[in-house]
């Protein structure tokens, strides 16, 4: 490790994971979700090892983001759902990124922007989940028209989707079943979608009916369980072979030597029980590592568990590691791997109240991303993977 801090991220893991749960979906194509910058862990690199893995799409939320990875030089098909009011679609149909279309102002948008080429669009449904999609009040008006508009060549209907809200899995069929009409709609005004897609990563791992065509893998790409507030009994991604991606860690900055009721970190939340040793690591919450978890955030020094001592600072937290030996320079493991012994970011997530989706994805642009040795971004191994 060189530096301070970092994020590792095991672009092999990302590969592993996308070949594991497209092999356990079964399903004709997989959609890997790199929105957020791959939820902290780089979107361009996680793409390619993704469709190295067997992906056959990419979904982003929005179409800058698609435009990014046209940028880095990435050509799989690339949908993104999520538009800014005013957006033209211009700039996303001269890219070639196919647009997630929510209501009929959106759909005339984008048939307005396909001047010279053809658009794809993929018909977003509203199931129940009471966000964005197209109202079932307004499904017949926007099938008819998109059908007029396919007929004209203005545009290709290439999908219908939604978005489950895995309340339970007797909701989430209550969803499917409302998908299902609505793509007979579809199919009765013309249309001729190939590809329908409703589940992410926790349907395509437990509800089998969800599946169809695609499904869209957003945590578990990235070696997390969508299930992780139930108990770890009671989780289905449990024993599937998810391995984590991002390894979050530093280096001990500075070590003190200090005397019983030592105050530590702002308010003097902890005090030290006995003369003690403290470890100054350079991670807070401008990197994303939680304010909420003070007090409760678990760490690893020199394969010791401990945890967060006070308050997590803006760039920094202390560590009260006892008279356990540390010194300047030894390396800190805030969450990675469990079966390496690191603590893990769903650990994380319930020290802060929190998701482990939040976790990664939050660690902010101060912490450099280094690609885990051995792996490049299209999971082949050799020196240039090395350098990071």
């Amino acid at each position: 490790m060189t530096g301070m801090r970092e994020a590792r991220i095991d672009l092999a893991a990302v590969t592993h994971n996308t070949r594991t749960l497209r092999d356990l979906a079964g399903t004709r194509e997989l959609i890997a979700v790199v929105k957020a910058d791959a939820y902290g862990h780089g979107a361009a690199d996680v793409a390619r090892a993704a469709l190295a893995g067997g992906a056959t799409r990419l979904g982003v939320a929005d179409i800058r983001e698609a435009i990014a990875l046209r940028d880095a030089g990435i050509e799989a098909p690339v949908l993104a759902w999520l538009h800014d009011p005013d957006e033209t679609f211009v700039d996303a149909v001269a890219r070639d990124v196919q647009v997630g279309v929510s209501s009929l102002a959106q759909l005339h948008a984008v048939a307005r922007a396909a001047e010279s080429t053809r658009a794809v669009v993929h018909l977003k449904l509203e199931t129940g989940l009471g966000r964005n999609g197209i109202a079932s009040q307004d499904w017949a008006d926007v099938f008819r028209e998109a059908a007029r508009l396919e007929d004209e060549g203005r545009l290709h209907v290439e999908g219908l989707f939604s978005h489950l809200s895995n309340t339970s899995d007797d909701d989430d069929r209550v969803q499917v079943r409302r998908f299902e009409v609505g793509v007979a709609a579809a199919e009765a005004a013309g249309l001729r979608p190939a590809v329908r897609h409703i589940a992410a990563t926790a349907a395509a791992i437990a509800l089998p009916e969800a599946r169809l065509d695609a499904v869209r893998i957003g945590i578990g790409l990235y070696g997390l369980s969508p299930f992780a507030d139930r108990p770890a009994a009671d989780d289905p991604a449990a024993g599937i072979g998810l391995r984590p991606a991002m390894t979050l860690r530093a280096r001990v900055a500075a070590v003190r030597r200090v005397p019983g009721g030592q105050g530590v970190s702002y308010g003097y939340a902890h005090r030290t029980a006995a003369e003690s040793t403290l470890a100054l690591v350079p991670l807070g919450y401008a990197d994303g590592v939680p304010r909420q978890a003070s007090g409760a955030g678990p760490v690893v020094i020199g394969g010791a568990r401990f945890t967060v001592a006070g308050r997590i600072a803006m760039d920094q937290f202390v560590v009260d590691v006892g008279d356990h030996p540390v010194a300047v320079g030894d390396e800190v493991v805030l969450f990675g791997d469990p079966a390496a012994g690191h603590p893990s970011a769903a650990e994380w997530a319930s020290a802060a109240g929190t998701i482990n989706y939040e976790i990664v994805t939050r660690i902010g642009p101060r912490v450099p991303r280094v690609r885990a040795e051995g792996a490049s971004p299209a999971g082949e191994t050799g020196a240039a993977a090395e350098r990071g």
